[in-house]
């Protein structure tokens, strides 16, 4: 067995990726109804968008305009950090549970993908790591 196949078992052996694998992780959370806070984050993230780049360029080209570059060089700055404040705040709100339903579903197919029969290890009480 290769080492990166040594690795993935020993990582599959821990509880939150033997838990995923076990009881299949899949994306099932990603269909259901979001909740209110859900909306509201994602919202903040595409709002996000919307403010980063472009309004950080739009308010440079101000400042050059008006021949005053530290004011774009700060503006710029304080602008783009309230973008990423509201990103963060949106995926605090609205992406955790998908992206901890995609993180344990992700962990399950790469782990399965690198072991691939060598996964039977984790489900059968019968083997062991020395029957590989």
């Amino acid at each position: 067995m290769n080492i990166i196949k040594k690795a993935a078992l020993y990582i599959a052996r821990k509880k939150y990726c033997k838990s995923a694998i076990i009881e299949r992780a899949d994306l099932s959370a990603i269909r259901e109804k979001p909740t209110m806070s859900m909306i509201v984050g994602l919202g903040l993230i595409a709002f996000s968008y919307a403010i980063g780049i472009p309004t950080v360029v739009a308010f440079g080209i101000f400042a050059a305009s008006k021949g005053k570059p530290l004011l774009g060089a700060i503006g710029g700055v304080v602008i783009y950090a309230i973008s990423t404040i509201m990103f963060f705040v949106g995926i605090w709100m609205g992406g955790k549970k998908y992206f901890l339903a995609f993180l344990r579903w992700a962990v399950r197919v790469i782990l399965e993908k690198i072991l691939g029969e060598d996964i039977r290890v984790l489900s059968e009480p019968g083997l062991d790591k020395k029957s590989l």
